[in-house]
């Protein structure tokens, strides 16, 4: 029942914004490199990026959904670290991390997605439940 209401919120919110370029670049891990659960590649964080954030955020605030205390960080997830790392792992790591220091490719961000996430022993399993497409410009 809540997801056609979420659906219907994030089309709205879509439909404000255009497709946008951006920029991946630097690597960084939740919480930390110390103790990695999340390793990722940040985004440039872009105005318009943000702005997009903030309506999907306040539509879904509308609908009753608590909104996310942490604040926005504009990443890919590359992996997810479920056991404790080894010095050596966590020396790699880092060593990966400065290698990749500077390094960007573009891309273009075309929709906002809605995901199920099933968590499973063998790890997360993701499903696209809907797109809502931002416009071209």
């Amino acid at each position: 029942q809540a997801v056609p209401r979420i659906v219907a919120a994030m089309d709205a919110a879509a439909g404000a914004h255009a497709a946008l370029p951006t920029a991946l670049g630097d690597f960084g891990a939740f919480p930390n490199f110390r103790r990695p659960g999340v390793v990722w590649i940040g985004m440039d964080n872009e105005p318009r990026l943000e702005l997009i954030h903030h309506d999907v955020e306040t539509a879904c605030d509308a609908l009753g959904y608590p909104l996310d205390a942490r604040p926005f960080r504009p990443h890919v997830t590359l992996a997810r670290v479920r056991h404790p790392l080894g010095v050596e792992p966590l020396r790699a790591l880092s060593r990966a991390a400065r290698a990749g220091a500077g390094a960007s490719f573009s891309t273009v961000i075309r929709s906002i997605d809605l995901m199920c996430s099933t968590l499973r022993p063998e790890g997360a399993a993701y499903e696209l439940l809907h797109a809502s497409p931002l416009r071209e410009s």
